[in-house]
């Protein structure tokens, strides 16, 4: 048996008597009290020899008396939950908005909960005409660009300056399927979304039909064409790979003109500045809620 350094080490045994029993008598008795009698103690006499006389008869050891339950708790409302989780509904495909039951009234497309696509081609204001659409709202509303969610990418990121490519076009896809899946928990969650996307007229597949799959059917798609020379100039002023040659923004412009005759709604912003683009935007879109564009 071990013992910690600097304890006194137990007493030896003595003959007949155990180890437990000093030890215990030490623990009990460190020394004698003052006024008491010097003397070994008494030792109590063996079962069935009579007591010496004068012996106090040992007190009967009292059974503990038994303590009153503890008092148990009114019941109330459970706990709150103090882990920070805010259960959320998921996200599912996009509905349609519902037209208001009276016809002639038009109904109000800042109050109301939207899905909004906003195409055109680079140059056109998208990204400056959708953050201000979205923070003058009287509702909540949530903007996600493309080309934001495109350069999360940062090692390896497909630079729209080098070319479309199949390594561009995986990412443009996996890009577009995140703004969809954003969109549409935000828009489960009572959020209303304008997403921005330059989206081709004449590859249906990958662009418009695209964001019809991850959005929904009630995405309200809305195409924002200046004339060419405007948009060269905006281009003119971007800096980094969002900036385009001259010759690749007339390109893209002449495939945006694809979009007449769609049947989509579309706004020549070419006179219009980003507040009365906003405002005409609305107007659009008042239009497409009491009559949904088939595409």
């Amino acid at each position: 048996m071990q013992h910690a350094v600097g304890s006194p080490l137990p007493p030896p045994h003595q003959p007949g008597q155990g180890p437990h029993a000093r030890w215990a008598s030490a623990a009990h008795h460190p020394g004698p009290h003052p006024g008491a009698p010097q003397g070994p103690a008494p030792v109590p006499p063996p079962p069935g020899f009579p007591a010496p006389a004068g012996a106090v008869p040992p007190t009967p050891a009292q059974p503990p008396l038994p303590q009153p339950p503890a008092p148990r708790p009114a019941a109330g409302p459970p706990a709150p939950d103090t882990t920070g989780h805010v259960p959320l509904p998921p996200g599912g495909p996009v509905g349609v908005p519902a037209a208001p039951p009276a016809p002639a009234a038009i109904p109000d497309p800042t109050t109301t909960t939207l899905a909004v696509l906003l195409i055109g081609p680079a140059g056109a204001g998208k990204t400056s005409v959708a953050k201000y659409w979205a923070d003058h709202r009287r509702v909540p509303t949530a903007h996600i660009s493309l080309d934001d969610v495109r350069e999360w990418v940062r090692s390896g990121f497909a630079d729209p300056q080098s070319g479309w490519n199949d390594n561009s076009e995986a990412q443009y896809r996996l890009a577009r399927r995140t703004c969809g899946f954003a969109a549409r928990n935000f828009l489960a969650n009572g959020i209303s979304c304008i997403l921005d996307d330059a989206v081709f007229p004449d590859r249906p597949v990958v662009g418009l039909g695209g964001w019809k799959r991850h959005v929904g059917p009630g995405l309200l798609p809305v195409v924002l064409l200046p004339g060419l020379d405007i948009v060269l100039e905006r281009n003119a002023e971007r800096t980094g790979n969002r900036r385009l040659t001259d010759e690749e923004v007339a390109r893209i412009h002449g495939r945006m003109a694809g979009w007449y005759g769609s049947g989509l709604p579309i706004i020549d912003n070419s006179q219009l500045d980003i507040p009365g683009t906003a405002r005409l935007l609305d107007e659009v879109l008042a239009r497409a809620i009491a009559s949904p564009p088939s595409w």
